[in-house]
C-alpha cells in the first residue's frame, strides 16, 4: 500500500524520515510517495486534507481536525526551541512600539504566528513571507520586526540583527510546559491499525537516526546544501528529542494547552467531537 507523506526539507524532518523513506528500516510492505515542501505550504494543504501523512504546524493542525489526527511520533516540542522576535536596532523597544510596528512572520498558520499573538495580542500589522526571507527583509528595512524560526536562530546575529524577545521562553515562563512547534498528522480516512503502523515506522526511523547520531545522513545534507554541517547538527539537536519519539503525557498536555490558547485568541470554543491524538 502507498501513502502520500509530506514534510519539510529542514534537517530535523529529513533526519527523522531518512531511514523510513530510504528504506534503511523494514517498512513492512508500506510505500510512501514523498513530497518535500516548506511547512506553510504543507499547512495550507492540511486545511484541504490533501496528504495522507503530513508535517504541519500546530495551528494548522487545530484548523484541520476534520481531516487529521496527530501521531505520537515525529513531533517537534521542547524547551529553548521557540521562535525569536528580532529587529535591526540595538535600542530597547516597548510593547506599545511593537503593537504599532510592522512584523514579518513566516505564515499565518505557523506556531510562530500564534506565539507572537500570545505575547502581543494587540499587534496587527503582520506581513507574512517565507521564513528564510525574514532576515533580509529586516536588513533591507522592509519591516520593523521579524519572527524567525528554524536555522535562522543561529544566523541572525551574523547579519547585525538583535533579539527583542524569545517567544518560546515567554511560553515556558507563562505555561511551565514544553513548547509544541509542529507535529506529524495522519488523515482520518486511514484505518487506526494502519495509522498505528505508520506511527511505529516513524518511531523506528528516528530511533535508527539517533543510534547513528551525530553522523549526518546524506539525505539531510542533500536538502540543506547551503547550510554548514555545524548548523545542521545544531538544528537537529534543538528540534529533535525524546518528545519526537513519544509525546508522553507532558507533550500531550503542552499541545492541549496550546490548543486552548489557539481557541481563546480566535474567540472559539472546543467542539466535543474534536480528537487531537491517535
Amino acid at each position: 500500500m502507498k501513502l502520500t507523506l509530506g514534510f519539510s526539507p529542514c534537517p530535523n524532518d529529513t533526519f527523522i524520515f531518512d531511514a523510513l523513506v530510504n528504506k534503511k528500516i523494514d517498512t513492512e510492505g508500506l510505500e510512501f510517495d514523498v513530497v518535500l515542501q516548506d511547512v506553510e505550504t504543507l499547512n495550507q494543504w492540511a486545511l484541504e486534507g490533501k496528504l495522507d501523512v503530513t508535517k504541519l504546524s500546530f495551528p494548522a493542525f487545530f484548523k484541520s481536525l476534520e481531516y487529521y489526527t496527530l501521531l505520537n511520533a515525529g513531533s517537534a516540542l521542547g524547551k529553548g526551541v521557540g521562535p525569536i522576535l528580532i529587529t535591526d536596532s540595538q535600542q530597547e523597544i516597548t510593547n506599545e512600539e511593537i503593537n504599532q510596528a510592522s512584523i514579518a512572520l513566516p505564515g499565518v498558520n505557523t506556531t510562530a504566528n500564534l506565539l507572537f499573538s500570545f505575547a502581543y495580542p494587540e499587534a496587527k500589522d503582520k506581513r507574512f513571507m517565507l521564513f528564510s526571507a525574514i532576515e533580509e527583509a529586516l536588513v533591507n528595512k522592509e519591516t520593523d520586526l521579524g519572527v524567525i524560526i528554524h536555522e535562522n536562530r543561529f544566523t541572525y546575529q551574523q547579519k547585525g540583527l538583535h533579539k527583542v524577545k524569545d517567544l518560546g521562553e515567554y511560553w515556558e515562563e507563562r505555561m511551565e510546559l514544553p513548547l509544541p512547534l509542529g507535529g506529524i498528522a495522519i488523515n482520518q480516512w486511514v484505518k487506526r491499525s494502519l495509522a498505528l503502523k505508520v506511527n511505529e515506522l516513524i518511531r523506528k526511523s528516528l530511533d535508527f537516526a539517533f543510534k547513528n547520531h551525530p553522523l549526518i545522513p546524506d539525505y539531510v545534507k542533500q536538502h540543506s546544501q547551503e547550510m554548514s554541517e555545524d548548523v545542521m547538527r545544531q538544528h537537529i539537536d534543538l528540534y529533535v528529542n525524546n518528545y519526537s519519539l513519544d509525546l508522553g503525557d507532558e507533550g500531550k498536555l503542552a499541545i492541549e494547552s496550546l490548543y486552548q490558547v489557539f481557541l481563546e485568541l480566535n474567540n472559539q470554543e472546543a467542539d466535543d467531537e474534536d480528537v487531537l491524538f491517535l
